[in-house]
């Protein structure tokens, strides 16, 4: 379990007026990358190493997840 008491939260610049739909990532904890809810702020979040991360963030940038 990590701790994420010191999690620095930020959602996109991109999140809109959609109902809060979007999902927030403190980027500044020790070793991971923490994905939360907006919705849900108290609950749980998805916790990634950085190289999960990144290799998520360049599946994005290639289209890998387009519908």
């Amino acid at each position: 379990m990590v701790d994420l008491t010191g999690a620095v939260w930020h959602k996109s610049t991109r999140s809109g007026g959609n109902g809060g739909d979007c999902v927030e990532v403190a980027v500044n904890l020790p070793g991971v990358v923490a994905v939360r809810d907006t919705k849900d702020r108290a609950g749980a979040a998805l916790v990634f190493t950085h190289t999960e991360w990144r290799a998520f963030l360049a599946g994005v940038r290639d289209g890998e997840f387009d519908l």
